[in-house]
């Protein structure tokens, strides 16, 4: 794949943005820029772990059927789901209807519940993992890093189902823990200066 792909107005993009047009806006708007919203963060860390052998693609394409199923991600409501929901869900033709990451992310709503309890939020969790910038592997090099081991490690010793190091590469690339946008994509700079104004929640 090329490195690059010209965008919508003819400025280059991340290589992977081929895919289909639809990977354009979410390139642009979200992908990289810096999260500390605790919603945000549990629902892309439940999405990656049903990504989990299928394409980002086929994800994006049901996120607000996911997001309907499981409340908006509110992870306080879906740590009530009892088994009735969980069959209620692999009903859901509108999600991936896979018994173990629908009880996965059950189980790590009420793992985040107990994160938010011991640090915060879940931002202070992740945001204390940020590797320092000179560490980061040249962008899109790489599925995995020390980093993502780490944490990947830190969170299964938690008792969090889905989330190996590649699935939690993929989290810190798509919520600013690094900027893997390759050198050349015309978005790169803007994630920079959104990582630079960025306020790192306190741990």
């Amino acid at each position: 794949m090329s490195k690059t792909v010209p965008g919508p107005d003819g400025k280059p993009r991340c290589g992977w943005c081929a895919a289909t047009d639809d990977f354009f806006p979410y390139h642009d708007n979200e992908w990289g820029y810096p999260v500390d919203d605790d919603i945000r963060l549990f629902e892309k860390i439940c999405l990656e772990g049903f990504q989990s052998g299928l394409s980002w693609r086929t994800i994006l394409d049901k996120r607000e059927n996911f997001r309907k199923a499981f409340k908006g991600f509110d992870y306080n409501k879906v740590a009530k789901f009892t088994e009735k929901d969980v069959e209620r869900l692999l009903q859901d033709a509108g999600i991936i209807r896979h018994r173990g990451k629908i009880e996965a992310a059950i189980n790590n709503a009420k793992r985040a519940r107990e994160m938010v309890a011991e640090h915060g939020s879940l931002a202070a969790y992740f945001w204390g993992f940020e590797p320092d910038p000179k560490e980061v592997p040249k962008p899109q090099t790489m599925s995995t890093s020390p980093t993502s081991t780490a944490i990947s490690k830190d969170l299964k010793k938690r008792g969090w189902k889905f989330v190996g190091p590649t699935t939690v590469f993929a989290f810190m690339q798509a919520m600013g823990l690094v900027n893997d946008h390759v050198e050349d994509c015309v978005i790169r700079a803007k994630v920079d200066r959104a990582r630079k104004k960025f306020k790192r929640p306190a741990r």
